[in-house]
C-alpha cells in the first residue's frame, strides 16, 4: 500500500512538471552567460552568486531570449543579507555592466517586489507584508515568475505578492532572464531547481 502512495506522489509531481525544461543542468554553466568571472560558480547542484563587494551590479544571463513564460525555482539569501534578484524580458546596456528590465526583487525591503532595472528605475508593484508572510528570509523560498504579454504576476512560496498589467508603451516583450549580485558589500545568493515552460501567444 505504501509502495502504491509513493508511486501516485511521483506521478503527481511529474504531472506538475509537464511542459516545463530545465535551466541549469546542476553541473555547470552551460546556457549562460558569465559577466563577472569568479562571481558565479555551481556548488552542490546550485548556481552560486558570491560577492567579497561590488562597485557594480552583475548578471548571470541565458544565452536564449523567453517572451511570455512560467520560470519557477528556488533562492536563498544567505543570513538574509544584501540584494539580488531575478531579471527578465531583459536586454544588456552596452559597454556596462547593467541590463535593462523587468526584475523579480530579492532582499531588503524589495521581497517579492516588481522592480524596472535601468529603465523606469523603480518599483512597479510594492509586495504587501500580508503577502510576504511565509517569507523565509534566512531559508529557501519559491518563486513562480508568469509572464504573458502585459501582463505579469510573481508569486513567493504560493501567495501573489504582484498582479501587474504593463501599460507604457514601448517595454520589451522578449529579453534573456538573468541572476542578480547586487553592488556593495559582501553577499552570497543560491539558486537551485530552475526551470521554465514556453506559452503559446
Amino acid at each position: 500500500m505504501k509502495r502504491v502512495a509513493v508511486c501516485f506522489l511521483i506521478a503527481g509531481s511529474l504531472l506538475a512538471e509537464e511542459g516545463f525544461t530545465p535551466l541549469f543542468n546542476g553541473k555547470d554553466l552551460s546556457g549562460w552567460e558569465v559577466d563577472t568571472p569568479g562571481l558565479w560558480q555551481v556548488r552542490d547542484g546550485m548556481i552560486v552568486g558570491r560577492s567579497s563587494g561590488l562597485k557594480y551590479n552583475d548578471f548571470l544571463r541565458t544565452k536564449k531570449h523567453y517572451a511570455d513564460f512560467i520560470l519557477k525555482l528556488s533562492f536563498r539569501l544567505i543570513n538574509g543579507e544584501g540584494n539580488s534578484g531575478i531579471q527578465f524580458r531583459t536586454e544588456p546596456i552596452p559597454n556596462s555592466h547593467e541590463v535593462s528590465g523587468y526584475q523579480a526583487d530579492i532582499g531588503q525591503t524589495f521581497w517579492g517586489c516588481l522592480y524596472d532595472e535601468s529603465r523606469r528605475k523603480k518599483v512597479l508593484v510594492q509586495a504587501t507584508a500580508e503577502s510576504l508572510a511565509k517569507l523565509d528570509k534566512l531559508g529557501w523560498n519559491d518563486y513562480v515568475i508568469t509572464a504573458r504579454g502585459s501582463h505579469i504576476t510573481l508569486d513567493l512560496n504560493g501567495v501573489r505578492t504582484v498582479d501587474y498589467h504593463e501599460t507604457e508603451p514601448g517595454m520589451d516583450q522578449t529579453g534573456f532572464i538573468a541572476l542578480q549580485v547586487h553592488g556593495g558589500p559582501p553577499m552570497e545568493v543560491q539558486f537551485k531547481d530552475l526551470r521554465i515552460q514556453e506559452l503559446q501567444k
